[in-house]
């Protein structure tokens, strides 16, 4: 008698679901190369990523939820396994992701945990790596990654070093790797500044005295999925009147009123790429003050258009900026001017492993080919009137270098 199979099993046997690639297979094998080099240069027999942004830089898993929180039961283990020596890359997760890896990477190497082992997911992971000969050796675990916390990442730890395995941090590789963007990786972006764009205008559009902050927020939102932009890694802020003097606050049910500032911080994004960019915005006619320290804040991106290049030294800039500030009277009123790395991310942080501002040493750094950042020149207003948020997305290829961003670096009146 033949067996019938389950639902279940119909689901998952020989399933070839379409695939949702935004990279060639060339791509993804060069960025491996690129990942073992840097391995073999770090003395490295096994990487471990556990981090959203690194499973998807490597073969592209994108996932919704990444058991941040779950019960102790539910171990945040799925990873990708990567050996200095071999020419592949092992995806570990549990056999409810298996549709979802089929759909969204490139792995052809896929081994799925069950509940139905007697062992819990930390001791299956060692035991498959060492089934697959990977073990022992020095294992690089990204410790700087919230995934998996602390309680697994250490269990982790011990379950290895019981294999006879040294353990580093390996964080820096992958941050490494995906700090010089492709051109592939580039035109995303690009896109995802156009997406920002028309979320921006529509928050905009719909603000006026008496509609919520969440309903401005909505029409952002909508805008921005209607041009096929995606969830940014950020809860997206909108704030006003006396929440505009904090760029983290979230939106809420506040009203907005006439000659209130209105501060919205926005990221279009696009196959995770995000393009960040923040406007200030007042109800109604603003205080002459006011508007003025806004448009001498936004004059530093008049200076950036100017100045930017590819290869410049970042220090070199951040002298320049720090000039302005002062020649304008504003420099000793900031909240914050300077910027961090922007690439593929995931919830709950859009913020990239690199930042830069003028108190900090960048000596050495430079705006090399293929690097992404944001520009962020915030200032506290005059009269208590809240912060002057004011965010580009700066881009730098082999010949040129850009400020993304159509709408105007200055107090926009609504």
């Amino acid at each position: 008698m033949v067996k019938k199979l389950t639902n279940r099993e119909k689901a998952l046997k020989d399933l070839v679901p379409e695939k949702e690639l935004p990279f060639s297979k060339a791509e993804y094998a060069s960025r491996l190369k690129r990942i073992r080099a840097e391995m073999r240069r770090e003395g490295m027999d096994v990487l471990y990523l556990s981090s959203p942004e690194s499973m998807y830089y490597a073969c592209g898993y994108r996932a919704v939820w990444y058991q941040a929180q779950s019960p102790k039961n539910w171990l945040p283990m799925s990873g990708v396994a990567v050996h200095a020596d071999h020419d592949k890359l092992l995806m570990l997760d549990t056999e409810e992701e298996l549709v979802m890896i089929k759909c969204t990477t490139i792995a052809d190497d896929i081994r799925v945990f069950s509940d139905d082992l007697p062992m819990n997911m930390v001791d299956w992971t060692v035991s498959e790596l060492s089934e697959e000969g990977w073990l022992p050796g020095t294992i690089g675990l990204e410790m700087w990654s919230y995934r998996p916390n602390r309680a697994v990442s250490e269990a982790f730890q011990r379950a290895l070093e019981r294999r006879g395995c040294r353990i580093v941090d390996a964080s820096d590789i992958l941050r490494k790797t995906r700090s010089v963007k492709s051109p592939r990786e580039l035109s995303y972006v690009r896109r995802a500044a156009k997406v920002a764009d028309l979320g921006m205008t529509a928050a905009m559009d719909k603000m006026r005295p008496g509609v919520t902050e969440l309903q401005v927020y909505g029409e952002m939102v909508k805008a921005m999925a209607e041009a096929g932009g995606e969830n940014p890694a950020i809860t997206m802020p909108v704030a006003s009147g006396r929440k505009s003097a904090c760029a983290h606050a979230l939106a809420s049910t506040k009203k907005l009123r006439k000659g209130e500032i209105v501060n919205i911080d926005v990221c279009g994004v696009v196959n995770r790429y995000h393009a960040d960019m923040a406007r200030t915005f007042s109800i109604g006619r603003p205080d002459p003050e006011v508007a003025e320290v806004v448009r001498l804040s936004g004059g530093a991106f008049n200076l950036l258009r100017r100045t930017l290049r590819p290869n410049a030294s970042v220090h070199e800039i951040m002298d320049s900026l720090k000039a302005y500030y002062k020649e304008v009277g504003i420099v000793d009123d900031r909240w914050w001017f300077g910027g961090y790395e922007l690439g593929a991310s995931f919830p709950p942080d859009w913020v990239g492993p690199w930042a830069y501002d003028a108190y900090t040493d960048q000596r050495g750094r430079r705006f090399v080919p293929g690097t992404v950042v944001n520009y962020e020149s915030n200032f506290y207003l005059p009269k208590r009137a809240g912060l002057s948020l004011l965010i580009n997305t700066l881009i730098f290829d082999t010949s040129k270098a850009q400020v993304m961003g159509r709408l105007p670096n200055e107090l926009i009146v609504v």
